[in-house]
């Protein structure tokens, strides 16, 4: 994969397609309880693209935006409810995307566990990724 090539996503229906160019900036199991309720599971990996190589291809007016705090935005399909997207203030040049709506493998892994702290109890990890966790869910923390 060179670093011109892109991958395409879209939601479950098909209604948003999107394109991101690699390399992409970080993958990461999110286990935030904000990202628990949006997905309704234990955690979502998500992965930063570089705005600039993020292209919304279709579906722009099915694509509904949700004001998640005070300096973020999700957003996700309005005809079949897919989340895709994490947008922030606090990083304005970078799209969050889930990991899951990608067509294709993206140029990486997931490297580690962020917001550790807040996981579901009854989530049960055993990779050695590092943990992250406590107040802004990016401090390092000892593994179980």
């Amino acid at each position: 994969m060179s670093a011109t090539d892109s991958v395409g996503g879209s939601c479950l229906c098909g209604a948003v397609r999107f394109s991101v160019r690699v390399p992409t900036l970080w993958c990461a199991h999110c286990h935030c309880t904000m990202c628990q309720r949006e997905h309704g599971a234990g955690y979502v990996t998500w992965f930063g693209a570089e705005r600039a190589g993020f292209s919304l291809d279709a579906g722009a007016e099915d694509l509904v935006r949700y004001q998640s705090s005070a300096h973020g935005t999700r957003s996700f399909c309005g005809r079949c409810g897919s989340s895709l997207l994490c947008e922030s203030t606090t990083h304005p040049d970078q799209v969050d995307v889930v990991l899951a709506n990608m067509n294709a493998p993206i140029d990486r892994q997931p490297e580690m566990h962020v917001y550790y702290s807040d996981r579901a109890p009854w989530i049960d990890v055993r990779d050695d990724l590092p943990r992250l966790g406590g107040a802004t869910g990016m401090e390092p923390i000892t593994k179980e």
